[in-house]
């Protein structure tokens, strides 16, 4: 495993808070929504979207924070905030941070 992403600085919490956010959103799109749907089980959905929703804030807050600090390119936000939308954009997009 990548232990940089466990390093206390901007890029890393970035990175750590995107993959938790990553799979928060698999886990409500995978698990979560069928057992509401299928199973008619709604509280899956209420308590993993909750968490998903507060992962998604301080991703979004992480990246903001790593675009000032480190003076990314306005299209690196921009690709930031699209891929917290794709269910496997923040792990593609891990991939190209840990290269910035």
């Amino acid at each position: 495993m990548d232990k940089s992403i466990f390093e206390p600085n901007a890029r890393s919490r970035f990175r750590l808070i995107g993959i938790l956010e990553g799979i928060s959103y698999l886990v409500l799109l995978g698990i979560a929504m069928p057992l509401k749907y299928i199973w008619h089980w709604p509280l899956a959905v209420k308590y993993v979207g909750w968490a998903h929703g507060i992962l998604f804030m301080a991703y979004m807050v992480a990246l903001l924070i790593a675009t000032i600090k480190y003076r990314w390119a306005f299209w690196k936000l921009v690709l930031g905030g699209v891929a917290s939308l794709l269910p496997f954009g923040p792990f593609v997009l891990d991939k190209r941070v840990r290269k910035w």
